[in-house]
């Protein structure tokens, strides 16, 4: 039995670090090919790109109409057909899928693995997922993650209602990945540096010299999406260990029983939600004590919303912050404010019942009790 072929996922926020890392690949290694992916939105559904790389150049570049412009269906329609078919193709012992710029792993790993699980094997048929990787510099990457530009202002939305910001999807792609593939010295950009170092995935594995990576290096494992799926987990959100506190690079672990105050939440939020500093974790609030509710902020924005209920585990809040200068002060004052009060907490739930969930227009209806 043929074994399965090596396949590789590959995000970026810049589409010059995806082709640059892209040319590298398939230069270091000539039985290496690359499925490139751009998502063309237009009124009619939308459009695919898909380019075909190796160490000979492109060997196709075709546009193909899709049912929906979404990273789910590009995967379902036309990335997993066309890995199978690269993986079949004898010219080819190891296969990248490059995602579109801006676009999330985690979903695509995803599908991925139900694709795999539908064949039987830990992969699109005819291949295994060996790694995620994300690619980034380290002199943009600072001013990537924690300034308030759009994808869509630097013309890499992914569909005409794409309005994340960049350090949004970044964060997205750092905290996710199995492997970070870094351009950059360490020594000339600290900060970014130990940005990085805070936040990727403690299990992850930081590989510095982008352009002098052995593509081998990046074959030989098996990703576990099980796994990858616990790092964005809010309920599993901590401190990177051990991280570095130097070059003026800090990390908050914001925690308590208590819930935060909703009416105060909805009027304080941008004390601690517009402001440079990646952030993600839980909460709760006495209007829906079952529900649990997801923060995650990055790049000047904050999304809130609701995801299931606490089940057996006892409801807390815990939101980790990190960011670089001296104001860390500022966010534990806020969340300090944003918090029920000692006394409101000891009073329970009754006052809360029948109240006005000011939190709605975000969170959504009530989860069931």
């Amino acid at each position: 039995m043929t074994p399965p072929t090596p396949l590789v996922v590959l995000a970026t926020v810049d589409p010059v670090v995806r082709d640059t890392t892209v040319f590298g690949l398939v230069t270091d290694h000539p039985r290496l090919v690359v499925l490139r992916h751009d998502i063309l939105d237009d009124e009619d559904g939308g459009r695919i790109r898909r380019v075909i790389v190796s160490g000979d150049g492109v060997l196709e570049d075709t546009e193909v109409p899709l049912e929906h412009a979404c990273l789910s269906c590009a995967v379902r329609e036309d990335a997993v057909p066309q890995l199978e078919r690269l993986a079949r193709d004898p010219r080819w012992d190891a296969v990248v899928l490059a995602l579109p710029v801006g676009a999330e792993s985690l979903p695509v790993s995803r599908a991925l693995a139900q694709a795999g699980h539908r064949t039987g094997l830990r992969g699109a048929r005819g291949l295994r997922l060996t790694d995620v990787v994300a690619a980034l510099d380290l002199d943009t990457f600072a001013d990537d993650l924690l300034g308030d530009d759009l994808l869509a202002e630097r013309g890499l939305a992914l569909t005409h209602d794409d309005r994340r910001a960049v350090g949004e999807a970044l964060a997205a792609q750092i905290g996710h990945v199995d492997t970070l593939l870094v351009g950059g010295d360490r020594a000339a950009h600290p900060v970014a540096s130990d940005l990085l170092d805070h936040l990727r995935a403690p299990d992850s594995r930081r590989v510095d010299g982008r352009h002098g990576v052995d593509p081998r290096a990046l074959l030989r494992g098996l990703h576990d999406p099980a796994r990858a799926d616990r790092r964005a987990d809010p309920l599993r959100a901590a401190p990177h260990p051990g991280a570095p506190t130097a070059h003026g690079v800090w990390t908050l672990d914001l925690r308590s029983a208590r819930p935060l105050h909703p009416e105060r939440l909805v009027a304080r939020v941008e004390r601690l939600g517009n402001v440079p500093a990646r952030s993600r974790g839980r909460f709760w609030v006495p209007t829906r004590p079952d529900s649990v509710c997801v923060w995650d902020g990055a790049g000047g924005q904050l999304s809130v919303g609701q995801l299931g209920t606490w089940g057996r585990r006892e409801p807390d809040t815990r939101l980790v912050f990190t960011g670089v200068g001296d104001w860390a002060g500022d966010l534990v004052d806020a969340f300090g404010d944003v918090l029920t009060t000692e006394s409101e907490h000891r009073a329970g739930l009754a006052p809360w019942l029948g109240r006005q969930d000011v939190l709605e227009p975000w969170l959504g209806d009530r989860s069931p009790a």
